[in-house]
């Protein structure tokens, strides 16, 4: 997903004609963005794309689905943040080196796009009645089209590829990761670490990631 879809937060006025499923899917990314998860309402949605309440439900039944595809957007959003950090570590020619690389490259992204994108980020992790897909084309999602576990999975199979992760503990690996970074997160944004400055926010996430890559 393109920076762009996500650059403008004001109201929408008009539509091109049979794309009001995104004006409306834009105007829910936009609420998600200013004010997370609860703010994703119908009615405020279909103000901000300019169309009568009712006009909604031809393409979101309900709160729900609405909520759904929000969520899904967000999701491939954080992915596209972790991916730019990916392709960076693609320049290093060391296979162990760029697997190093490669696996803080998507902690890296994933603590970024918390601090930067805090109500997309709380969005992509609230609580849902069914899992979402992520978008996979990859004009909107990225290069590679994952998801953020894809992404953190990839990461890790090329650090055993490269011999730099014994095969024996690559079993659940993404869970012990995530679990470490995606508390990080949290601290960040909800927790003591929230008035923190960028520079020790940095100097944390760099001493978490190493300490997470020992630790697998």
């Amino acid at each position: 997903m393109s920076n762009e879809d996500f650059s403008d937060s004001a109201p929408r006025t008009t539509y091109r004609h049979g794309d009001l499923r995104r004006a409306l899917l834009e105007a829910g990314i936009a609420l998600a963005r200013e004010g997370g998860p609860e703010a994703i309402v119908l009615r405020e949605t279909t103000r901000r794309a300019g169309v009568v309440p009712n006009a909604a439900y031809r393409h979101f039944g309900s709160r729900q689905e609405l909520f759904a595809a929000v969520r899904a957007a967000a999701l491939g959003a954080l992915a596209q943040a972790m991916e730019h950090e990916w392709v960076k570590a693609d320049a290093i020619a060391d296979p162990a080196e760029r697997a190093h690389a490669r696996l803080a490259a998507v902690g890296r992204g994933y603590l970024g796009f918390a601090q930067a994108e805090t109500g997309l980020f709380r969005t992509a992790f609230a609580s849902g009645e069914h899992d979402v897909e992520v978008p996979r084309d990859p004009a909107r999602t990225g290069s590679m089209g994952l998801n953020p576990f894809e992404l953190l999975s990839a990461a890790l199979d090329a650090m055993m590829e490269a011999g730099v992760l014994p095969e024996e503990r690559r079993p659940g690996a993404e869970y012990l990761a995530w679990s470490a970074v995606h508390g990080m997160a949290l601290l960040t944004i909800d927790g003591p670490l929230r008035v923190a400055p960028p520079e020790m926010l940095q100097a944390l996430g760099r001493r978490l990631l190493h300490m997470v890559e020992l630790g697998l």
